[in-house]
């Protein structure tokens, strides 16, 4: 102002009963093993670059309309792509994911969008911060807030519906704690640009029946309370926004989430994850699912749900960092996680297609990395997981405990 072939691949599959090196099937013996591999296995991520379909089909029908007009503009899709995965609106970008969504920013504004759009009402009302640069000049507020992606970022432009233009920047925390509201005066110097001097803000916070002063004395301040910001690119649906302002930061702003980002928005702020992966499985834009091709690569979990026949240790392992890698041409995927530097387990298994949803999973071995050593588990086990929804960087699927996982694609920098 955010995932198939999964962890929930191997996962599902520990749950079976495994062989020890003798052969004997001594599931108390083998079944410890079997559950750390379960969660390695289940742990997995997805895709990045191109969600071309994704925005084609909204359930309301206002959101249906504002979607598939963004999708028909290749170039707001590139951007909009670009910044899927992305955390803390930009803080953690690699180098990589700062070029591109560098050259979609540079694309969207040489092609122009709505001419002299603080003349249009498509600027005014609501806007949600997706994504900002970060130079050293930035304000403290957006040092301090901006990248937390737990809080969502707004800012609010009200020039021609009232007398009283103004301009507000809104953090807010959560629903049960309240937000701050930081607001300036504003007017219209030019096509592009709004003049803006901050002149009042405050914290409401919904356990307590006033407002708390944001403590900065505006008025003492004399120009450092003064700004512009200039709008290089407004969608001419009135849905897609960049904005440059005075201390050189670059804002990307949207009216209306795409399906996409309210997943990873709700993942990021622990909202209703379930509701928005709900409405994005209803989206799915890929006719067969299980096509390797279309999901090899390295993948990270970004979410899982702990279903009630989840083990103790992948309910135990659920905030450790872990990765699936898929080799598309072969089906086979190695679920590792990394506990310390140079701690890790790593998972390897076999995939195949037994439906264009449905993939089979055999867990070949586990070996336990501790700094040059190996310890290789003669584990085997069997499972399947469905996958319900792919576009080449957000990744869902259902392992057969019931479990339930979201992943997204990174760039392989092992």
């Amino acid at each position: 102002m955010a995932l198939v072939c999964h962890t929930g691949l191997a996962c599902q599959a520990w749950g079976a009963q495994t062989r020890t090196r003798d052969g004997r099937g001594k599931e108390d013996r083998g079944r410890g093993s079997c559950k750390l591999v379960e969660r390695f296995a289940h742990n997995a991520q997805a895709g990045q670059h191109n969600s071309r379909s994704i925005t084609k089909k909204w359930t309301a029908m206002a959101a249906q309309t504002t979607t598939k007009q963004v999708a028909e503009n290749s170039a707001e899709s590139a951007l909009l792509e670009a910044l899927i995965g992305v955390q803390g609106r930009g803080r953690s970008a690699s180098k990589q994911q700062l070029q591109e969504i560098a050259e979609a920013v540079s694309a969207l504004e040489a092609e122009g969008g709505v001419p002299n759009p603080t003349a249009s009402s498509l600027i005014e009302g609501r806007w949600q911060l997706i994504y900002t640069t970060r130079p050293g000049t930035a304000s403290p507020i957006q040092r301090t807030f901006v990248g937390v992606d737990a809080f969502t970022v707004f800012q609010e432009i009200l020039l021609r519906s009232t007398d009283n233009s103004r301009v507000a920047n809104i953090v807010k925390f959560s629903e049960k704690i309240g937000e701050l509201k930081v607001e300036a005066a504003a007017t219209i110097e030019s096509g592009q640009r709004i003049l803006f001097r901050f002149d009042k803000a405050a914290f409401t916070f919904k356990f307590l029946p006033f407002k708390v002063p944001y403590p900065v004395p505006f008025k003492l301040l004399g120009d450092e309370a003064k700004g512009w910001l200039d709008t290089t690119y407004l969608s001419p649906t009135g849905t897609l926004r960049i904005s440059k302002g005075n201390k050189g930061t670059t804002f990307v702003l949207q009216k209306t989430l795409d399906p996409q980002q309210r997943l990873l928005q709700a993942i990021s702020a622990k909202g209703d994850v379930e509701k928005e992966i709900e409405e994005l499985v209803r989206l799915n834009p890929i006719t067969n699912t299980t096509d390797f091709s279309a999901f090899a690569g390295k993948w990270r979990q970004l979410w899982s749900s702990q279903a009630a026949e989840a083990n103790w240790l992948q309910k135990a392992t659920s905030g450790i960092p872990n990765w699936q890698i898929v080799e598309g041409k072969t089906g086979r995927f190695e679920n590792l996680v990394r506990f310390l530097p140079g701690f890790q387990l790593r998972a390897k298994a076999q995939s195949e297609e037994v439906s264009k949803q449905r993939l089979e999973v055999k867990i070949e071995g586990v070996d336990l990395e501790v700094g040059p050593f190996c310890i290789p588990f003669k584990i085997t086990a069997a499972g399947y997981t469905d996958l319900l929804y792919l576009t080449e960087k957000i990744r869902i699927t259902k392992g057969n405990r019931g479990s339930i996982f979201v992943h997204c694609r990174e760039q392989d920098s092992d």
